[in-house]
């Protein structure tokens, strides 16, 4: 009899599914994190990508096809970001629940304000995204704008918890506009500053603090730095000087670390998304994180 109720209740396990309510695949851990930010215990989130990957060159192996099959919300950035793999996985995955147009999907960037949006797409400029600059999470504004929509889209698809899933929303959204305050008021010495960049990746963090790119590491955007690039770079700092260069934990650190030994100016690492450097594992230490060492590398003497 004993052996008898394991096997019943192995069989009531398996016809029943997991215990949680909505299961979210995230293309990208800033919307992984978010998600469990709102879901808490009552969802399951897998992110198909790591910081310490560049979302542009991913490929659709099984794993993802396999996730991509089990979800009931997908949460993408969109703009173009995913184009290399995403479309792989749709084919795939065969899931029609997360398809486009459907309730199960979710696009970050068509809930912002876009940035860089080109007035004309040519393949020779590198890798130009047509709707704008895709990498919104840099900007905490933009983060607030998406849970916003993602809490309603989550209580839609998962009314068992919708009431749970709005509690914790609320209590996300209370911590993250009394931080935006206090980042932004310790952010008061960056506005203005001149940075490069090791990518076009940052105009939201920049136009959030207040910062300006005067220069890139890439000479077109996604391809990498020439030596014959760099020095034209360093020569343009002669007349036009950078306080620092940024670049993301996923980069190669050795242009920009070239470059500050050459300008005798600060390069720093960022973690880009959740999970970038050690510490920054939520959105919240993310953002703290990030400018912690924005201001450090500010303080230091030019």
């Amino acid at each position: 009899m004993t052996r008898l109720s394991v096997i019943a209740a192995l069989f009531c396990a398996l016809v029943q599914g997991p215990a949680f309510g909505l299961e979210i695949f995230a293309c990208e851990p800033e919307w992984a994190a978010l998600a469990s930010e709102i879901g808490g215990d009552d969802v399951s989130v897998y992110s198909a990508t790591t910081a310490l990957q560049d979302v542009h060159r991913i490929q659709a192996r099984p794993s993802l096809i396999a996730r991509y099959r089990q979800a009931e919300l997908l949460i993408c950035t969109g703009a173009g970001l995913e184009a290399g793999w995403l479309p792989a996985l749709e084919q795939k995955g065969n899931n029609p629940r997360i398809r486009p147009g459907m309730s199960g999907y979710l696009e970050a960037a068509r809930l912002v304000p876009m940035l860089g949006v080109p007035e004309s797409v040519d393949r020779a400029q590198g890798d130009v995204h047509p709707y704008g600059n895709p990498h919104i999470q840099t900007d905490p504004r933009n983060i607030a704008m998406v849970a916003a929509t993602l809490v309603q889209r989550m209580a839609a698809l998962d009314p068992d918890h919708a009431q749970a899933h709005r509690q914790r929303y609320a209590a996300f959204t209370d911590r993250w506009e009394a931080a935006m305050l206090r980042w932004e008021a310790a952010a008061a010495p960056l506005r203005g500053l001149a940075v490069v960049s090791a990518h076009q990746g940052w105009p939201y963090l920049y136009d959030w603090l207040g910062l300006r790119e005067v220069a890139s590491l890439e000479p077109k955007p996604g391809v990498p730095p020439s030596a014959g690039h760099l020095q034209q770079v360093l020569a343009g700092l002669e007349t036009r000087p950078a306080r620092f260069i940024v670049y993301a934990a996923y980069q190669d650190a050795r242009p920009a670390q070239w470059l500050a030994e050459r300008a005798g100016i600060p390069a720093i690492k960022l973690p880009f998304s959740v999970g970038g450097v050690p510490g920054a594992d939520n959105l919240v230490a993310l953002f703290e994180l990030s400018l912690q060492r924005l201001l450090d590398a500010a303080g230091r003497e030019p």
